[in-house]
């Protein structure tokens, strides 16, 4: 059924997605909703914001009529949440979900890919953000909320993040290689889990609750306390 044309707007920061698609006149059928139409230009319905037909805000079931002026903004920074932050991180963002967990934030990853289906079904259960730089996967009406990781580096990806969903940091508290919380940890409790004279040249340990992994400041302390506070001071 041809129910016309419509004109849509897309903002800048969603032009990523669409191209050259939301220049000209997109023919509508008059049953598919304002959200699908949206979705058919490449955009994931997770990075849209309010939604505007001849001015009006309109919800994703909208259906559009020949002749409106769709104007699509981009999701508003911070974004409100209205449960405590935490996250989902599909198997391309491993360095990510490290780094986040540096920060003290609760980033699950799944390692090896358990696939899309039990990725959004995770983020349903748990009330996960699910993190993706794929649109198919974001597209899962099943998964509870989600985000489009906009960039390909991990320090980009990472304020990407931040600036998005504003969580609160708490550096040091999170292993990261696991996601559990840290305690400190006694030097003789935790002896046997260290390299050769480790002991002896490190005073300071934390120990993971649920894999047992320990930290202390090593010779890659440096480069993680640089990533610790140039996050903190964007955005403490």
């Amino acid at each position: 059924m041809n129910a016309g044309e419509i004109t849509v707007e897309v903002a800048p920061e969603l032009r990523v997605f669409v191209g050259q698609r939301d220049r000209g006149p997109i023919r509508v059928d008059g049953t598919s909703t304002l959200g699908h139409v949206v979705e058919s230009l490449g955009i994931p319905l997770t990075e849209v914001g309010t939604m505007l037909v001849n001015g009006e805000s309109v919800a994703t079931g909208h259906i559009p009529r020949g002749g409106e002026t769709v104007t699509v903004a981009a999701v508003v920074r911070p974004q409100p949440s209205d449960e405590p932050l935490r996250f989902l991180l599909d198997i391309h963002l491993g360095t990510l979900a490290r780094r986040l967990r540096l920060l003290g934030i609760d980033a699950a990853y799944e390692n090896p890919d358990i696939g899309d289906a039990a990725l959004a079904s995770r983020s349903a259960a748990e009330h996960r953000v699910l993190l993706s730089r794929d649109r198919g996967l974001l597209r899962r009406r099943e998964i509870y909320s989600g985000a489009y990781v906009y960039s390909h580096q991990p320090a980009e990806q990472l304020d990407d993040v931040l600036s998005r969903f504003a969580p609160r940091l708490a550096p040091w508290t999170r292993c990261t290689s696991c996601n559990g919380a840290l305690r400190a940890a006694d030097r003789d409790a935790v002896r046997d889990r260290l390299p050769d004279n480790t002991g002896q040249s490190y005073d300071s340990f934390a120990q993971c609750v649920d894999c047992g992994q320990t930290y202390w400041k090593g010779a890659h302390h440096a480069r993680l306390d640089a990533i610790v506070a140039g996050a903190l001071a964007k955005f403490a």
